[in-house]
Formats: structure tokens, sequence, C-alpha cells
């Protein structure tokens, strides 16, 4: 379609070819620019978490550094630098750039249908680890160097009205008494997870996102499927740019 009807009837020559697939190419840089953007708007909403949400951090204690802002300043280095790729390609009309691009990101799109794949493969195994290391995490409430897990247990227990993972017992092994903290009293004061069970949310905190995440699984799966279009498409486009490029190259030789 781009080549239109001369070079159908013949009435371009070698040179004018090369002339015509390198137009061809030339509007291939915009998708790769959207990618990159994409990614500089993730990185800034990490950077923008960990300077104003710092003190939120994990709730694992065996990865302590997964957090939302770290995984979002990774996630969008990363686009952007695939992004970024793939726009210098595009624009200079390199062969090695477009496929590093294509590699890169079929790579990511594989990686990401692997981890759902066994994501659903091992669900109940995946809640077991998952329960045993938040309840590893409640030893660190409290102590010095884990603001950040405690004040997102706080955050947690306060927002959903839970307490504990699997039920509110799980901070006696904690306090090694029949006490929780604050964030888990009907309503909130000094010490008053020191009174009785009757004032403290019996709902378990694990359950109670997770029935969270259940209920806004279409939102999730929406956005999972607009990842993987957009995906889809920038390695229709790299591909199609790639073969754009080789043919010009093979007219232009």
């Amino acid at each position: 379609t781009c080549l239109g009807n001369g070079v159908e009837s013949g009435h371009l020559g070698s040179g004018s070819l090369c002339g015509v697939y390198r137009a061809c190419g030339s509007p291939g840089w915009m998708p790769y620019t959207l990618g990159s953007l994409g990614g500089c708007g993730i990185l800034g909403v990490g950077i923008w978490l960990a300077a104003t949400q710092g003190n939120f951090a994990t709730l694992s204690s065996s990865f302590p550094s997964l957090s939302a802002a770290n995984l979002l300043i990774v996630t969008g280095t990363f686009v952007m630098a695939i992004g970024f790729v793939g726009c210098i390609g595009a624009i200079k009309e390199n062969k090695c750039l477009l496929l590093t691009f294509f590699v890169l990101l079929l790579l990511v799109f594989l990686l990401e249908a692997t981890i759902t794949i066994l994501f659903f493969a091992y669900t109940d195994k995946i809640d077991r680890y998952a329960q045993r290391d938040l309840k590893k995490g409640l030893h660190l409430y409290g102590t010095p160097g884990n603001v950040g897990l405690t004040n997102a247990w706080s955050i947690i227990q306060t927002d959903f009205r839970c307490c504990g993972v699997s039920n509110y017992t799980d901070w006696f092994e904690v306090y090694n008494a029949t006490r929780v903290p604050d964030s888990c009293c009907l309503e909130f004061s000094d010490s008053c997870g020191l009174h009785a069970p009757g004032t403290w949310w019996k709902a378990p905190c694990y359950e109670t996102v997770k029935m969270w995440l259940q209920e806004n699984l279409l939102a999730v799966g929406i956005f999972g499927l607009c990842t993987a279009l957009v995906q889809i498409l920038g390695l229709t486009f790299a591909m199609t740019m790639y073969c754009q490029v080789v043919k010009a190259d093979t007219y232009c030789a």
C-alpha cells in the first residue's frame, strides 16, 4: 500500500524505490516514542510514591525492597529503555536496534505470560507461602529500622478493617500477650489494643485483601489484556519496520 501503483506498473527505478521504502519507514518511530513516554510516566509515578510515601514499604520480610514505588521505578526505567531503543532504531532505520527491541519486548511478553500461568497453576502454594511470610513479617512490626513495614500494616488494618494475617490472634505471638496494634481497634485510641477482643476488628487481612482483589478482577483483567495488546502491537510494528528497512537496504544496495 505504501509503494502505490507506480511500483506495480514498473514506473519507479531502483533509486525511487529506495526513497519510497525509506519514506514508508519514517513514521514508524511514533509507537516507540509513545512507549518510551509511557515508561517515563510509570517512572515518574514511582519516584513520586518514593518521595511522598517513602515510609510505606512492603509487608514481606523476605523481600524488604519489594514495594510499589520500587516496582514502578524499575518497571518504568525498563519500559523507557526498551521504548528508547525502538525509537532510535526506527528513526535511524537501524536493523540491529529494531531487532534488539523486538527480542527484548518478546522476552518481556513471554516472561509475563509464564508468570501468569505459574500464578494460576500454583495459587494454593503461593497462598500458603504468602501467609507464612506475612506472619513472619509481623514480628518486625514496631521494631527499629522497619518503619515502612509498621506503617504499611497500620494502613492496611485501618483501611480494610481487619486484624492480623489469618486472625487477630496472630498478634498474640508477636507481643507474647493478649494484645494487638491500635490500628486493629474498632475505634482508634491510644493503647486501645490492650482492651478486650470485642473492641478489635475480627476479619483476617489476607482474606479481606484477597476478596477485594477478586472483586476488582475485571479491572485487573482489562488492564492485563490492554498491556498484552500494546505489546503485541509493538512486536508487530517492530517486525514490520525491520522488514521495511531490509527491503530498503536491498533496493539501495
